[in-house]
């Protein structure tokens, strides 16, 4: 294999990586509208790009692993010691890109994370306020010895 098929390689990923980040932009404003439905869809497709960009990460692997047969498992500056100046140069663009784009993810998911559980924290919220019995015991401090003198006597004092 060649240093073009890495090069390709590489750009695919980052073609997906970048439409794995558009996803996560459109999923923030779906968390934000409350729209479960189309949340919904938004995770399935976000599993089919999970699923071709591992496809893709394992196709690279393996150009790698031809290029640079002498290290078990080669990295991309493993594999751009071994090419020449012109494809060295164009292979760290990419992975710069690749970089770039996967971190921006990161950010757009820990927003999107942050975002879902603030959502959770104002349903518990409002469900508390709906059932305030479910939600909150007694307050106020019972001695755990009357507590139990209490629940025993009820209503009805049988020795009156």
């Amino acid at each position: 294999m060649s240093a073009e098929a890495l090069l390709t390689a590489m750009e695919r990923l980052i073609s997906y990586h970048q439409s794995l980040y558009e996803l996560a932009g459109q999923k923030t404003d779906m968390i934000k509208k409350g729209d479960m439905a189309a949340l919904d869809q938004m995770l399935k497709d976000e599993q089919t790009h999970v699923a071709t960009i591992k496809k893709l990460e394992q196709a690279r692997i393996q150009i790698a692993a031809s290029l640079v047969p002498s290290i078990d498992k080669p990295t991309i500056a493993d594999c751009i010691l071994v090419l020449e100046q012109h494809e060295q140069q164009a292979l760290l663009e990419k992975r710069e890109q690749l970089s770039s784009v996967i971190d921006k993810l990161k950010e757009k998911n820990q927003l999107n994370q942050q975002l879902i559980y603030h959502s959770l924290q104002y349903v518990n919220l409002s469900m508390n306020l709906v059932n305030p019995k479910a939600a909150a015991q007694n307050m106020n401090y019972i001695h755990p010895q009357k507590a139990k003198s209490q629940a025993a006597t009820g209503m009805f004092q049988s020795k009156v």
